[in-house]
């Protein structure tokens, strides 16, 4: 029997490619409850305005917001709270030093399943400034319009 890596996509930051450039990206598991991964296995997860810090040693997700569990009791999560991430010892090391020298940000990117575990994607991202982001709109823009032509060519 063999094993596959098979990723199933759960949510994404969509915003996040949009305000920053990301240079770097980390793979890492997440510290949850029992209601939390029915809620994230269901989708409902939000990640427009968290983000990622290292404290103390470890990895912690701010303002991730999951929506309660429908059928969960009173035993049910709270909606935004810090968890904690699992990651090796390296690689927080890594993610401390680009935020402390190099004045980086540390950002959840999306949240997917891998092996029937849920894992957070972490990029290490610079903000865009605003000419950055007209700039990448424009290319879109022109990309778009491109394969338009093309297909358009391709019919006649």
């Amino acid at each position: 029997m063999t094993v596959t890596n098979v990723e199933k996509a759960l949510a994404s930051n969509r915003a996040a490619f949009h305000e920053y450039h990301i240079s770097d990206k980390y793979e890492a598991g997440i510290a949850l409850t029992g209601t939390e991964v029915k809620s994230v296995m269901a989708g409902r997860i939000q990640l427009k305005e968290s983000y990622v810090a290292v404290r103390d040693g470890e990895a912690w997700l701010f303002n991730a917001h999951i929506s309660p569990y429908s059928h969960g009791n009173r035993e049910n999560h709270e909606p935004v709270r810090t968890r904690k991430l699992l990651l090796h010892r390296r690689e927080i090391e890594k993610l401390a030093d680009a935020t402390a020298k190099q004045g980086m940000t540390l950002i959840a990117t999306r949240v997917y399943m891998k092996n029937r575990h849920i894992k957070l994607e972490i990029g290490v991202a610079r903000g865009k400034k605003l000419y950055d982001k007209r700039e990448t709109e424009m290319r879109r823009t022109v990309d778009r319009e491109a394969r338009a032509q093309l297909k358009e060519r391709q019919r006649t």
